[in-house]
């Protein structure tokens, strides 16, 4: 699919949005072997940049198409947004409600001699280190666009593929596009009706542990205030018909926490407490 970016990048000059779709293989659980994968968008703006998962865009066209208005949000995929030709990053996150986070991501690029050929671009390598993991990047000085996926960028042209080192994350690009329109991406502004509350590292910190401490609050608060006999409540696939049920739950939901808290950026990876047996 690389082949088709060819046609696109002479043109990049009269579109809105120059969209870059870049295979994600992530690792949830750093012991694990195998990955998941996810597609994730890049579009580039005339004012900004957006990342985000690609099934964000693809529900918001079918909303579109169908009338509808359904959200969705993945817990363990980035969405990022930044002005055009800045480090400065907001993430968007979604705990138990809807937050922003800024950050300033400055990295410093130590260019490599080593070079290799995709499709019809040479990709020269880079690497560096961001968020306590060492990043080994694949660039084409023949793309003018000092951008990449996530929050990396301010390389000398665009980032073909990134890597840690550890074979946590890899990002490669596999395919390119142009609207003659900016694609405004709306479902990054609300979720659900609701704007993203500006807070720091910190407060996310905290929210993360008051979620570990009690991971199934919402619904067992939910569960308590109902008055309707014939509302029913799912927790992993079980129907919960008491309170004690989720006791139990709410282990195994911390066990998953604990085992799958591998960040992109490590040095943000949250120091849960052990579960007392």
């Amino acid at each position: 699919m690389i082949k088709f970016i060819l046609l696109l990048f002479p043109f990049i000059l009269t579109a809105q949005t120059h969209r870059f779709i870049y295979q994600f293989h992530y690792k949830l659980d750093s012991l694990a072997k195998e990955f998941a994968n996810e597609n994730m968008i890049l579009d580039i703006n005339p004012d900004d940049v957006k990342f985000y998962p690609y099934s964000y865009a693809e529900t918001d066209s079918l909303n579109i198409i169908r009338g509808q208005k359904r959200t969705r949000w993945d817990d363990h995929l980035p969405a990022v947004i930044r002005k055009k030709d800045s480090f400065e990053n907001t993430s968007l996150i979604l705990l138990n409600d809807f937050f922003s986070v800024k950050s300033t991501d400055k990295m410093n690029w130590e260019l490599m001699d080593e070079t290799k050929v995709e499709g019809s671009y040479t990709l020269q390598k880079a690497i560096t280190t961001f968020g306590g993991r060492n990043w080994i990047a694949w660039f084409s000085k023949d793309v003018n666009l000092s951008e990449g996926p996530y929050k990396f960028r301010g390389l000398p042209g665009l980032i073909f593929e990134i890597e840690d080192d550890q074979e946590n994350f890899k990002f490669k690009l596999v395919k390119s596009m142009k609207f003659p329109k900016t694609y405004e991406a709306k479902f990054l502004d609300s979720f659900l009706g609701r704007k993203p509350i500006p807070v720091t590292e910190k407060v996310i910190a905290k929210k993360q542990l008051e979620l570990y401490n009690n991971p199934l609050q919402d619904i067992a608060e939910s569960f308590k205030s109902n008055t309707n006999p014939e509302n029913t409540f799912y927790v992993m696939g079980v129907q919960i018909k008491s309170l004690d049920q989720l006791k139990g739950m709410s282990d195994e939901r911390r066990r998953i926490m604990l085992r799958e808290n591998n960040p992109i950026e490590l040095d943000k990876a949250i120091k849960y407490p052990e579960i007392k047996k």
